[in-house]
C-alpha cells in the first residue's frame, strides 16, 4: 500500500485496526485490473475508503462508498459508540458525509472513491452492477445486516470477494448478526474462506 495512503488511513476517523485495514486493502488488491467495481457499504468517516480506495486506484477501477451518513444504531445517542461532535445541530442528527469527503479528498481519492448517499435497502432494489469486491460494515443489528448480505452478495462475481467487519465467534467480544451473516456465506456454498485477520474475514466467491 502507498505509504502516503497507509497514514492517512490509520490517521483517519473510524474503527478499524491498522491490521485489518492492510488485510482489507491486500485482498481488494488482488482482483483483476480494469475489472468490475468495488462496494464499501457503511463508510462513515472513509477510514476504510483509504484502504479500499487505494486498492482500487491500484487496479485501475473505482470504489462505490455507500452510507447514508446518519449513523447506525450504535452510533446512536445513548449507544456505546456515539460520537456527539457528528450530530450536526441544525437539524439534531449524526451528518458523516462532510467528515467522509474532507477524508477522501485529503488522501487525494475522490476521483476514485464514489460516494453514494442513500441507504442500503433503496439502493439494493435497484442495483445492476457485477462488484468484484464487497465490503460488509453497516448497521450491525440483525436485520440490516442479514438484509445486506441478501441484496448484496448475488452481485459478487465468480472468483469476486466478499469482506465482512466485526465477525466475533465469541458472543462475549462482540454483536452476533455479522458473524451470522459470515456463517451464512459458508453454508451456502457459494463462498470459501481466504483470510482472516482480527475481526476481518474474507472470502472469495466460487460458486454463480
Amino acid at each position: 500500500m502507498n505509504p502516503n495512503l497507509r497514514r492517512a488511513a490509520e490517521a483517519a476517523r473510524g474503527f478499524m485496526p491498522p491490521d485489518e485495514g492492510l488485510a482489507l486493502h491486500d485482498a481488494a488488491a488482488t482482483v483483476p485490473v480494469g475489472g468490475s467495481p468495488m462496494l464499501e457499504i457503511g463508510s462513515y468517516c472513509g477510514k476504510s475508503g483509504i484502504y479500499l480506495g487505494a486498492a482500487a486506484q491500484e487496479r485501475a477501477t473505482v470504489l462505490f462508498a455507500l452510507d447514508h451518513h446518519r449513523g447506525s444504531e450504535e452510533n446512536q445517542p445513548g449507544w456505546e459508540w456515539h460520537e456527539p461532535d457528528l450530530v450536526d445541530p441544525s437539524v439534531g442528527r449524526i451528518d458523516t458525509l462532510p467528515h467522509f469527503r474532507r477524508t477522501i479528498h485529503d488522501a487525494g481519492l475522490e476521483s476514485t472513491v464514489i460516494a453514494v448517499v442513500g441507504d442500503s435497502p433503496t439502493l439494493g432494489r435497484h442495483w445492476q452492477i457485477p462488484l468484484s469486491f464487497l465490503f460488509i460494515d453497516g448497521g450491525h443489528g440483525s436485520e440490516p445486516a442479514h438484509r445486506d448480505f441478501e441484496l448484496w452478495t448475488p452481485w459478487v462475481e465468480r472468483g469476486g470477494l466478499l469482506a465482512i467487519h466485526d465477525v466475533f465467534p465469541d458472543p462475549a467480544d462482540g454483536g452476533r448478526p455479522p458473524f451470522e451473516i459470515y456463517c451464512r456465506a459458508i453454508e451456502s456454498g457459494d463462498f470459501v474462506e481466504v483470510s482472516a485477520t482480527g475481526s476481518l474475514r474474507v472470502l472469495r466467491r466460487v460458486h454463480d
